[in-house]
């Protein structure tokens, strides 16, 4: 299956990189559309895919357009290609916020697949949420899971409202958990540690209690019990994180992204 991409960014290489290394396709069958000629060369060199400085010969050529531009960039991308695709081919799209009735009359075309990724899929540990339109081909669906599922976990939703939902836990959610681990080291810091010494202990214990979580299967609160001696020093500091407010504060950030991406999606 010919594989094109319109837009060369971070997440699009992500995305590039898991297909190819996951054998999903060959580079010979991937062409992007990238209009830095530095990027360009970048991509080419680095992945031996075919490159174009224009949108048009990249969605002439493939069965599956992968849209990873910005919000702002689709009205020109609209002009380049909108009402160009035939019945067998299927767009792609990445982009934050948009909804799939607003790229399908944009694109003139129905056949649209949306997916919500997050950072970590730069590293193979993706979380990703997708949905597509009902005209979607089976092999079209089968070759998006297939591609997802090299950069890390992916889940199909059959409703595009979860997508919202989605954005707010898990494609915000890194930068919720960066502020906490910084917020960790912070205090290993102040409590006497030196820096390098509290990131190494935050981020081991951030990563092994999640590997935890998953490999155990119990119910965090469960694991955070056994942690949790009477009167010992970990009830103290979860006393302070209760008065602090943090665990309503996290539901209240989840709830104001959610509602954030909403509003973004009627704008």
């Amino acid at each position: 299956m010919n594989i094109g991409f319109i837009g060369g960014g971070t997440m699009a290489e992500a995305i590039l990189g898991g297909m190819l290394e996951g054998g999903v396709a060959a580079a010979g069958d991937v062409m992007i559309g990238e209009p830095v000629p530095a990027r360009r060369d970048y991509l080419a060199e680095r992945y031996g895919v075919g490159v174009s400085d224009s949108n048009a010969p990249v969605a002439d050529a493939s069965d599956l357009v992968v849209m990873a531009v910005k919000p702002q960039d689709l009205p020109k991308v609209y002009s380049d290609i909108g009402g160009g695709f035939n019945d067998g081919q299927s767009i792609m799209s990445i982009v934050a916020g948009t909804k799939m009735k607003s790229l399908a009359d944009g694109m003139r075309h129905d056949g649209i697949i949306r997916v919500m990724p997050n950072t970590p899929a730069q590293i193979g540990e993706g979380m990703t949420m997708w949905t597509c339109a009902a005209s979607v081909s089976k092999a079209h669906r089968d070759t998006t899971s297939a591609i997802l599922s090299t950069i890390g976990d992916e889940i199909y939703v059959d409703d595009e409202k979860y997508l919202d939902m989605a954005t707010a836990l898990s494609a915000s959610g890194p930068a919720y958990v960066f502020m906490i681990l910084e917020a960790m080291i912070d205090a290993g810091v102040y409590v006497g540690l030196p820096r390098d010494v509290a990131r190494r202990l935050a981020l081991q214990t951030v990563k092994g209690s999640t590997e935890l979580v998953v490999q155990t299967g119990r119910h965090p609160a469960e694991l955070k019990d056994m942690v949790t001696s009477p009167g010992g020093t970990t009830a103290e500091g979860l006393q302070a994180l209760e008065r602090a407010g943090v665990p309503a504060a996290v539901v209240d950030a989840v709830n104001a992204a959610y509602l954030k991406s909403i509003r973004l999606g009627q704008e």
